[in-house]
């Protein structure tokens, strides 16, 4: 299957790119779209523990189920006052 990911603010300049596509098995978890990052981008791999994961607008865990063409949006913990 097909996901789009969309990448932001330090996630995005790590991997030097906002958005991407990935080919994953079927049945696949975010963990599973999570570890083809690490192994794609692995500047991702020293925040990867804390990064925040949507699909489709809804927050997600590794345990999250994927589908054919869904969104991945992968982005830091926002911090600041």
């Amino acid at each position: 299957m097909q996901i789009t990911v969309k990448l932001f603010a330090r996630a995005k300049d790590l991997a030097g790119t906002d958005s991407l596509v990935l080919d994953l098995p079927a049945s696949s978890l975010v963990r599973t779209a999570k570890t083809q990052l690490a192994e794609r981008f692995p500047e991702l791999q020293k925040i990867m523990p804390s990064l925040l994961i949507a699909i489709d607008g809804s927050y997600a865990t590794d345990q999250t189920p994927l589908k054919e063409s869904c969104e991945l949006a992968c982005f830091p913990p926002v911090s600041g006052g």
